[in-house]
This record gives C-alpha cells, sequence and structure tokens, in this order.
C-alpha cells in the first residue's frame, strides 16, 4: 500500500447525501476480486448515460475534476452493502482522501485499509471546503495527515481527527499484510521453535 504523507490535489465537490455504496460502484461490477480496473467505473450510473457515453453534468466528468484526488461529499457517505470494490474504486480512480460530515462505519474502516483517508468534519468545516472546491483545478488543497491539518487554496487551516493506529498505518503504507510482515521475525523464531518442540504438528 503507497504510504500517505501529505496531499496536495484537486478537490471534487459532491454536495450529494446518502451516497451508499452501490452508487459508488454498482452491483454488476462485483464480479472481480482485483483491486485495479474499477475506476473507470466508479459512480458509473451517474457518470454514463444508458449508451454507455459520459453524462457532462456529472462532477468527476467536467474537465477540471478528472484529476480530482480530494472529494468534498455529503452527509452518511458510503452507506448501504458493505462492499470493499467501493474505496477500491475510489482508489484506481486516483481519489486518496475523501472528506465528510460522516460515514458509514464499514466504508469508513475500508478506506484504511486500502489506502484512503477519510476526514470527519463539522458540517460548517466541509461547507468551508465544498466552496473551495467549486472553484476548480485552479483551486488546490493540501490534506497534512503528520500534522492532521486541511488547507484550502486561501490559506485557511482546518485542523482535523485521525485515529492513532490509523494514522500509522496510512503514513507508513501498512494495510493488514504488511502489519503482519512487520511481525516476520517473530513468527519465524516461533514456528522454528514449534517445530522443534512438536515435530509431530
Amino acid at each position: 500500500m503507497d504510504k500517505f504523507q501529505k496531499l496536495h490535489g484537486i478537490a471534487a465537490p459532491m454536495p450529494l447525501v446518502n451516497i451508499d455504496t452501490d452508487m459508488i460502484i454498482p452491483k454488476v461490477f462485483l464480479k472481480t476480486i482485483k483491486r485495479s480496473g474499477l475506476g473507470v467505473n466508479l459512480f458509473d450510473e451517474m457518470r454514463y448515460d444508458r449508451q454507455g457515453n459520459e453524462i457532462p453534468d456529472f462532477v468527476l466528468n467536467k474537465p477540471q475534476y478528472r484529476n480530482a484526488e480530494i472529494l468534498v461529499a455529503g452527509d452518511n457517505f458510503g452507506c448501504g452493502s458493505s462492499r470493499e470494490h467501493a474505496p477500491w474504486a475510489i482508489a484506481d480512480f486516483g481519489i486518496k482522501c475523501v472528506i465528510s460530515t460522516s460515514f458509514a462505519d464499514i466504508f469508513f474502516n475500508n478506506c484504511f485499509k486500502n489506502g484512503i483517508l477519510p476526514i470527519v468534519l463539522t458540517q460548517e468545516q466541509v461547507d468551508i471546503l465544498m466552496a473551495d472546491a467549486e472553484k476548480g483545478a485552479n483551486a488546490r488543497m493540501t490534506v497534512d495527515l503528520e500534522s492532521q491539518e486541511i488547507t484550502t487554496s486561501d490559506g485557511v487551516v482546518i485542523p482535523f481527527e485521525v485515529d492513532a493506529f490509523k494514522k500509522h498505518c496510512l503514513l507508513n503504507g501498512l494495510d493488514d499484510i504488511g502489519l503482519t510482515l512487520e511481525k516476520q521475525a517473530s513468527i519465524e523464531s516461533f514456528e522454528a521453535k514449534a517445530a522443534t518442540q512438536r515435530p509431530w504438528v
């Protein structure tokens, strides 16, 4: 998993509330077990018409937001089913940070496991960031995980909270496998000792 330390990028405004995981990645795309390739189908039913043509008014189809790395969203983002394909699709598109007033718990935790930083702020703070994102590609935000601060294009600094363990994992690019491999020496030592003491196992 890539390390998340400081992100300076375009923020896309998506003020819709209750964006569920089926809106993020429709169930028809859940056949794969690969984390790559789902970005093209992120928000598929909102991005494309029935003929597969892009809907120009959808935020991520607009030229200024095609390379967005931050998503400023409405309340209760990621609700619905627990599909991990939702953060897979978000990450594959290139979005590394999602900001909202609240997230569904499973989606929230799945984000951290896939290198995405979900940030919970007050409605007033989200409104400030939403307005900044609406300025387009020239208004870039900075998300600094180490200092736990978001800086708008105008220099407004908004602090945010994040769990210390989850912060450590993102800063060091550690998913569950990476955390396990940190203990590799201890695991190998235990297995060698167990093989000597209980060779019949």
